[in-house]
């Protein structure tokens, strides 16, 4: 039994160790590949086979797919640790309702979801999730988690990263976006293998122009982000 204890504790402090010289190694090398693309690619869907995924520094990124972004899917990303207690809160009282599942995950969350786990909605995955985001947090700067994160998420069909994104929905590059452009590619985050972009559907219309108007009103200034 002690051996056997001993055996599981040095799995643990293995896993600690490989874990953590992951997150320092991917602090400074690109993310070229993901748990989720790899899935993706072998799940043989009617979708193409092929990812295109191209990954550019945050300095080559429009400032306003940054903003598009953050306004959508996290509009306290710049004050928060990781985790945004308030929006975990109203997700869970929501989903108890029994409707259409609804996410509280942060982009520092969905950041360690998509570049070190797998999409699944099970305890485990969701307790790494939280492991893997503190050490993000903690060992990244902010900007790197938005430049990983609009590197690494799923923007279509196959299509991961801004700049994939850019040149599949526009032809044109993650560095000239548009504001309307860039908040059209936020728009269908929640579902990028189902809504389209360009051209929008009135949902998505819809959409677009209130990130828009989210946009103008949480302001270029807060880009400046936490080193």
């Amino acid at each position: 039994m002690r051996k056997l204890l001993r055996f599981f504790g040095k799995l643990v402090f293995l896993c600690v160790v490989l874990s953590i010289g992951l997150v320092v190694l991917f602090k400074y090398v690109p993310v070229q590949a993901t748990p989720l693309m790899f899935i993706r690619y072998f799940e043989n869907t009617n979708e193409t086979n092929n990812w295109k995924h191209d990954w550019v520094s945050i300095d080559k990124i429009s400032k306003n797919i940054q903003l598009a972004v953050i306004c959508s899917e996290d509009q306290k990303f710049l004050e928060h640790s990781g985790f945004d207690i308030e929006a975990i809160e109203k997700a869970y009282e929501y989903n108890k309702k029994g409707k259409r599942i609804r996410g509280g995950s942060t982009i520092s969350q969905q950041t360690a979801k998509n570049v070190f786990l797998w999409p699944d909605r099970s305890w485990l995955r969701k307790g790494l999730e939280s492991y893997f985001t503190f050490l993000i947090e903690n060992i990244w700067t902010k900007d790197r988690v938005l430049e990983v994160y609009l590197n690494s998420i799923e923007m279509g069909p196959g299509i991961y990263g801004v700049e994939a994104a850019s040149q599949y929905w526009f032809k044109k590059s993650a560095a000239n976006l548009s504001a309307y452009e860039a908040a059209a590619i936020a728009s269908i985050l929640p579902n990028p293998r189902k809504y389209r972009a360009n051209p929008a559907t009135n949902y998505i219309q819809k959409r677009k122009q209130w990130i828009v108007k989210q946009m103008k009103f949480y302001g270029e200034f807060q880009l400046k982000v936490k080193k």
